[in-house]
């Protein structure tokens, strides 16, 4: 572990990194590989870069929370370490298949496939597939290597280089953000293929098996769990209010009344798509599929938590349908949900400033439908532009564009507010990789009125004591950094943080015991938090190599300066000033420094 795959020359050898700790066959052993085979200042579409797949030691076991794959490179949205994780399948089909980890240089003469059968790994020509969707590209993969065969595909997105794309695994499961589709198109390779039956071996079935009839019997009583198991789901925004200043309305421009429907549950009936995709040996088939019946193609309307804020409110539009016809056609052409809605978000408001003349409208669900097939296939000039993200279209259309960019690192913010929420801006401002809405448990969960109280002594177990949510202030920067270190381990270890510690039924006791009766190796508390450390070390550290001038780490001016409106969070801002002392707290309780030198741990 893991195979080492140059497409230039078709070469393939596999590496013994075994000896190596605290790597766990994840996100720090594919930073360790790019910082030892890729030169530094690389672009990220140079065939010399490193593109890292992996299920690791973990991901792909049959059991609750361990069905993450990873997929790492440099992010030609970021320009530095992009990672992103599929849930669904795809890992435990890398495992069957006789692979833990791909590693991935070159470039291939033509477009591509890569085939793990068997513990081998074969390049195969993919020229008819060209210009295919991820639904058409998986079908005919499946006709090749069988239909129980799992598949890693790019859209068009991905071939037109679309600073964006995504991966989609098994139809419906996405490795969404910082563009590695582009990445996978730079390298001309249209798809991974897994095809094989073994599984994935544990060292002690028995503690397995107990732990999993523990987490079935759990999803009655842990409401999170529970929510995410029923209908229509932890993505499917039904029922309760929208209270302003939560999520992002018309483009993080609108904290007052949003004059917006919030769909009813009733709504999603009729639009569930059955599929055979669920996440292997968890019970909780927490990403659902969703589709409009009038979806030409609905397989791939897998339903992350994002998308309706996505591509719904933060676009001005309440219509439940084109909302799930949306996320499906994103899915089939491989757009990131987050950062396509963030982008079109831009380009409404820069329209309404009178920036871009021939923008679209908030609100215009027609006009999104026809730029998301712009946008995959850089048609036109509108297309082209906004294939760039908001933050590179920004710069192109003036300096007054810049404040209706809502980026960190170039890359769009999740619809997740922060101004009641400071924690989650310390989270996008700060995580090295850049922002991401499930980089950290969300402050509202640990109020000590509105909160989940029942995960209040988990959460102890790390130093993160409840707090009032808005409050902005040193502990909050300590809190947050310890939560981001939690998260950042189960990252590291290819663990589901949907079904994990503070808030989900896998505590941290039962993580640990999971890891240990999986590995047959003691795993402790402490080697989970250790993981997270190295992560996030490895991540800043490429980073900082790849950005010598400084890292971006600035929330966008309307977070400080525009308080929201009304409603149970009304006059939320980040004050610069406090949110600057827990910037240094946060820093302070990661060993680090705003300069290079803390990296050396």
């Amino acid at each position: 572990m893991p195979f080492i795959v140059d497409l230039t020359s078709g070469n393939v050898e596999k590496e013994d990194r075994t000896r190596e700790k605290g790597h766990y066959g994840g996100t720090v052993l594919g930073l360790r590989l790019m910082e030892e085979r890729t030169a530094p200042g690389l672009d990220p579409y140079d065939p010399e870069t490193l593109l890292y797949v992996a299920a690791g030691m973990l991901g792909g076991t049959a059991a609750p929370g361990l069905a993450k794959a990873v997929f790492l490179a440099k992010s030609p949205l970021t320009g530095v370490a992009g990672e992103a994780h599929a849930l669904g399948p795809f890992a435990a089909g890398m495992r069957a298949a006789g692979a833990k980890a791909l590693a991935v240089l070159g470039r291939a003469e033509r477009l591509s496939y890569l085939l793990v059968e068997d513990g081998e790994v074969t390049l195969h020509d993919a020229g008819e597939l060209r210009g295919l969707g991820v639904a058409a590209t998986t079908d005919a993969l499946r006709a090749r290597h069988g239909e129980r065969a799992h598949v890693a595909a790019i859209g068009p997105a991905g071939e037109n280089l679309v600073r964006y794309a995504s991966v989609v695994t098994d139809l419906a499961f996405a490795a969404g953000r910082y563009g590695l589709g582009a990445v996978f198109g730079a390298k001309n390779l249209k798809a991974i293929v897994c095809a094989g039956d073994a599984p994935a071996e544990v060292a002690d079935p028995a503690a397995v098996a107990a732990l999993a009839a523990s987490y079935r019997e759990s999803l009655v009583t842990n409401p999170l769990a529970a929510l995410q198991a029923g209908l229509p789901g932890f993505a499917g925004w039904a029922d309760g209010p929208l209270d302003p200043g939560y999520a992002s309305v018309r483009n993080f421009s609108e904290t007052g009344t949003p004059g917006l429907r919030v769909p009813s549950a009733d709504d999603y009936a009729g639009r569930a798509v059955a599929t055979s995709g669920a996440c292997t040996g968890c019970p909780n088939d927490c990403l659902k599929v969703y589709a409009p019946p009038s979806a030409a193609e609905r397989r791939t309307g897998g339903l992350g938590q994002e998308a309706f804020l996505s591509l719904g409110w933060n676009l001005g539009i309440d219509d439940l349908d084109a909302v799930l016809a949306a996320n499906a056609r994103c899915n089939d052409l491989g757009l990131d949900v987050v950062s396509l809605g963030g982008t079109i978000a831009f380009a409404m408001e820069c329209a309404a400033h009178g920036l871009l003349p021939d923008g679209p409208a908030f609100g215009d669900a027609a006009a999104v439908a026809e730029l998301i097939e712009d946008v995959a296939t850089r048609s036109g000039a509108l297309g082209d532009l906004l294939a760039e993200g908001s933050a590179r279209a920004a710069r192109r259309l003036g300096p007054r564009a810049g404040r209706y960019a809502i980026t960190v690192k170039d890359a769009e913010v999740p619809c997740f507010d922060p101004r009641p929420q400071p924690g989650i801006g310390l989270g996008y401002a700060l995580a090295p990789g850049g922002p991401r809405y499930d980089a950290l448990e969300h402050d509202l969960d640990f109020d000590p009125v509105a909160g989940l109280h029942y995960s209040f002594p988990e959460a102890a177990k790390v130093g993160a004591a409840p707090a009032p949510a808005g409050e902005l202030d040193e502990e909050r920067g300590r809190r947050s950094a310890r939560l981001l270190r939690l998260w950042s381990g189960l990252d590291a270890l290819n663990l589901c943080v949907f079904a994990s510690s503070p808030t989900r039924p896998l505590t941290i006791d039962r993580l640990t015991a999971l890891v240990t009766a999986v590995l047959g190796t003691e795993f402790t508390p402490a080697d989970l938090l250790a993981a997270g450390q190295a992560r996030l070390d490895g991540m800043r550290a490429y980073a900082l190599r790849e950005q010598p001038d400084g890292l971006d780490e600035e929330l966008p001016a309307r977070l400080h300066e525009e308080p929201v409106a009304q409603g149970p969070h009304q006059g939320a801002v980040l004050d610069r000033t406090a949110f600057a002392r827990a910037r240094a707290a946060f820093y302070a309780e990661l060993g680090w420094t705003t300069t290079d030198d803390d990296i050396s741990r």
